[in-house]
C-alpha cells in the first residue's frame, strides 16, 4: 500500500481515482493522501451529489484518517455571465453545494471564473472584459451574502486566460486562490512569476502533467523545472511558519496516482 509520507504540503488528489463512486474512492485514498478534492456534478442526466448518509460517512472517514476535503464547485456555473439571471442560477447552484457539504471538514471551495459555456475570455473586447469583471463582482457579492463561509475559503482557479484579468475581484472580495500549475504549463504561463504573485494567497495547488496534447496526467509528465519551483516555494513558506497548502494531484486513475507519488519521492524529508 502506498502510504502518505512527509512533504512541505498536504498531499491530495481527486475523488475519481478508482472507477467507482465517491465513498469507495475515499476509503481507498484514506492513508494515502491528506486531502480529497470532491468534484461534484448535478444535471438532469447525471448527478454524483452525496446523500446525507454519504456525508455522514465522509465525516467519519475524515475524522479517522486526518482527512480534509477541497470541494470543487460545479463546472457548469458561469459567475461572470452577462445575464444576471444566469449569474443568479449559477450562484444558487453553488449555494446548494455549500449547504450540502456544510458538515464536512474542508480545506477550500474551488471555483472557476467563467462567462459561459465555450466562451473564450481571451477573445473579449475591452468592454466585454469590463462586463465580465463586473458580473464576477455581482456574483461574488451574492455568493458571500448567501452563506456563512468566510471569503477566504473560496479559491478562484487560474484557467486559460491571464489571472490578472480577475485578480481585482479576488482581492476586493477577500477570496483565496487555487493555483493550477498544470494549467500554467499547459497554456504557457510563466510558473515562476505566478508563484511570486499568487502563492501567498493560495490555499490549494492543482498539479498535473501534459502529454499528447492533454493535461490532467501524471506528475511524471510535468517539467522537472516547474515541479522543483513549486516544491521549493512551498518549502520556503513552511519554513517561514506559513500554513500548509493543499497539493492536489488533479488526476483520475490509480496508475497516474502511483506514478505521480513516485515523481515526488525525491522531495521526501
Amino acid at each position: 500500500m502506498m502510504k502518505f509520507q512527509r512533504y512541505p504540503f498536504r498531499l491530495g488528489t481527486t475523488s475519481y481515482i478508482v472507477p467507482d463512486e465517491i465513498i469507495p474512492n475515499v476509503r481507498y485514498l484514506a492513508g494515502r493522501v491528506q486531502d480529497i478534492e470532491l468534484v461534484l456534478f448535478e444535471s438532469d442526466e447525471f448527478s454524483n451529489l452525496p446523500s446525507e448518509g454519504d456525508i455522514s460517512q465522509l465525516v467519519e472517514l475524515a475524522g479517522a484518517n486526518d482527512l480534509t476535503y477541497s470541494v470543487h464547485l460545479p463546472l457548469d456555473v458561469y459567475l461572470g455571465h452577462p445575464d444576471r439571471h444566469e449569474r443568479e442560477r449559477s450562484v444558487g447552484k453553488c449555494l446548494r453545494i455549500i449547504e450540502l457539504v456544510q458538515r464536512l471538514p474542508k480545506s477550500a471551495y474551488v471555483m472557476h471564473f467563467e462567462s459561459g459555456p465555450g466562451v473564450d475570455i481571451n477573445a473579449f473586447t475591452p468592454d466585454e472584459t469590463a462586463g465580465f469583471v463586473a458580473g464576477l463582482r455581482d456574483s461574488s457579492g451574492m455568493l458571500l451574502g448567501g452563506c456563512s463561509e468566510p471569503a477566504g475559503m473560496f479559491c478562484a482557479e487560474n484557467l486559460n486566460y491571464p489571472f490578472e484579468t480577475v485578480w481585482p475581484v479576488v482581492e476586493e472580495s477577500g477570496f483565496s486562490v487555487t493555483l493550477d500549475v498544470g494549467h500554467l504549463e499547459y497554456y504557457g504561463f510563466p510558473v515562476g512569476e505566478y508563484l511570486d504573485r499568487y502563492l501567498k494567497r493560495a490555499k490549494v495547488l492543482h498539479m498535473h502533467g501534459t502529454t499528447e496534447g492533454r493535461d490532467h496526467n501524471s506528475l511524471a509528465f510535468m517539467r522537472t523545472e516547474a515541479l522543483d519551483l513549486v516544491v521549493e516555494a512551498l518549502a520556503k513558506l513552511e519554513a517561514a511558519g506559513e500554513h500548509e497548502r493543499v497539493f492536489t494531484l488533479e488526476i483520475f486513475s490509480q496508475a497516474d496516482l502511483e506514478s505521480s507519488v513516485t515523481a515526488l519521492q525525491r522531495y521526501l524529508r
